[in-house]
């Protein structure tokens, strides 16, 4: 999505001053999820090719030169969004080849998420290797190595481990019912409710991303109110001594 907005700049849509269209605007012109449209925002703006202004939207600061290039890394919506297509498929396939061995590791690593979970600060490296668990029982190579490379960006992107970071100060953990669903549907050997429970369980993962950027505005605009309250006062006192 940051692309395609850089791409629009790049070829003179948009003029310096201009406001961009809003989010719900932009994510339906572009077919991409409005907080695709929020994570690439703030990409344009950490290049300085926006300037995003809390409750007025986002205004165009400068346009890309012949020297400027669209520098994005996978931000972490992409890459959930990838994960709730490519984990899905690859749940429903693990139910048809899935031992009861496996199963059993599967039931441990969540009371291993119970553990982490109550710790200040979170590893998921119990959150990691039950998705991989999953991808294993698939029986294809091909299928774990993509899991593993997903599991890999959460940390190598920059944008995925910027925003992933957030959600774990913001004491967002994996949730154990998530988990026990997908492995209570694996149990069944039900490749349609293997897959819905882990769609259900990654578009929570959304949901909970989707939260992290918005407390994260309204923190600044909390700042901003309490600035200009601030600007007031010292209005207000210097006017009173001048009387």
């Amino acid at each position: 999505m940051a692309r395609l907005l850089f791409d629009d700049l790049a070829a003179g849509k948009y003029s310096i001053g201009d406001r961009l269209p809003a989010e719900r605007e932009l994510s339906i012109e572009h077919k991409v999820s409005r907080p695709a449209v929020r994570e690439a925002l703030i990409a344009l703006e950490v290049q300085g090719f926006v300037e995003v202004r809390v409750g007025a939207g986002a205004f165009v600061r400068r346009l890309p030169g012949k020297d400027d290039y669209p520098g994005f890394a996978v931000t972490a919506f992409e890459l959930t969004e990838a994960r709730l297509i490519f984990e899905g498929e690859a749940a429903a396939l693990a139910a048809v080849h899935i031992t009861n061995d496996e199963l059993a590791s599967l039931n441990d690593l969540v009371e291993a998420m119970v553990t982490e979970n109550r710790q200040d600060d979170v590893t998921e490296d119990a959150d990691r290797a039950f998705h991989l668990a999953i991808a294993r029982a698939t029986r294809n190579a091909a299928i774990l190595f993509t899991i593993e490379q997903y599991w890999q960006l959460r940390s190598t992107s920059p944008a995925c481990a910027l925003l992933h970071d957030k959600a774990r100060r913001a004491k967002v953990r994996p949730v154990i019912e998530e988990h026990r669903a997908i492995a209570e549907a694996l149990a069944k050997r039900d490749p349609g409710a293997a897959r819905l429970a882990m769609h259900d369980h990654l578009n929570a993962v959304m949901d909970h991303l989707l939260f992290t950027t918005e407390s994260k505005a309204i923190e600044e605009a909390k700042r901003a109110v309490a600035s200009t309250r601030a600007r007031y006062s010292v209005a207000r006192v210097t006017a009173s001594s001048n009387r």
